[in-house]
């Protein structure tokens, strides 16, 4: 995640540096960091931050991935994100079967996700190819 897209994630929440910093249990110090570039933020920080912005997000289309990716039954049957009733969250939990496969790391898993239509109807207002709001 870059700089950028942190700091803007963060204003459209309407949070304070403070504020995240409590949310996301790290330090001011640390959130104040992150915006400035001075620390690169860790996957942890990322995902949980991705996870506050979908939940305040309650207005968007939230269809389920195995119905916009349109999933053959005998995958969604392995698949996390189908068995916990979870298709709006499918890029937050690990070991979904996305692509076929499933990913071992959130670097190969985030990469991937952001390709797909999932996520893009949930994160479009913060794409890091849109300008700062």
């Amino acid at each position: 995640m870059e700089k950028l897209l942190f700091t803007k994630m963060r204003k459209q929440l309407g949070k304070t540096q403070k504020e995240l910093a409590e949310l996301l249990g790290v330090s001011v110090k640390s959130v104040s960091s992150y915006e400035q570039g001075w620390r690169n933020i860790p996957p942890h920080v990322e995902r949980q931050l991705y996870f506050l912005f979908s939940k305040r997000r309650g207005g968007v289309d939230t269809k389920n991935c195995w119905d916009v990716k349109k999933c053959p039954p005998d995958l969604k049957k392995n698949c996390p994100a189908y068995e916990y009733q979870s298709g709006n969250l499918c890029w937050f939990i690990n070991g979904t079967i996305c692509e076929c496969a499933s990913q071992k790391s959130w670097v190969d898993k985030i990469t991937i996700c952001k390709k797909c239509d999932v996520w893009k109807r949930i994160f479009s207002s913060v794409d890091s190819n849109s300008p700062e709001k």
